[in-house]
């Protein structure tokens, strides 16, 4: 997973994260994309948050650069979608950057995908 997540975003850190423990703990539930192989490599991976009532948020979702434009992202976010509807939530927040906002927008459909940012490591 911290080696799809540095890929998919562009990063150099890949250290290994304590992904099971933080998902674990902050998620209504996550959804996974593997290749048809053998293997079942992870390319895709969206993790959906929630307060615990009506709000869930999208976070993460990440597709492997070498699976990007045939639609994992948007499949992985409808079925996080999906789940949050079963889970009784009403909304679906998503924050991404410019960058990002084509394929949240109209892609996946959200409004207004673009969220305010605070950097607290500063």
């Amino acid at each position: 997973m911290s080696e799809l997540h540095g890929l998919a975003f562009d990063s150099s850190d890949v250290a290994c994260q304590p992904w099971a423990a933080r998902l674990a703990r902050h998620s209504l539930t996550w959804v996974g994309a593997f290749t048809d192989t053998a293997s079942e490599k992870l390319v895709g991976f969206v993790h959906l948050a929630w307060d615990g009532g009506s709000h869930a948020f999208v976070l993460d979702t990440t597709v492997h650069p070498a699976h990007q434009g045939h639609g994992i992202g948007r499949d992985l976010v409808r079925a996080a979608a999906a789940e949050a509807r079963k889970a009784g939530c009403t909304w679906l927040h998503v924050d991404c950057t410019p960058q990002l906002g084509r394929f949240s927008r109209d892609v996946c459909g959200f409004r207004h995908p673009e969220a305010g940012l605070l950097d607290l490591s500063r």
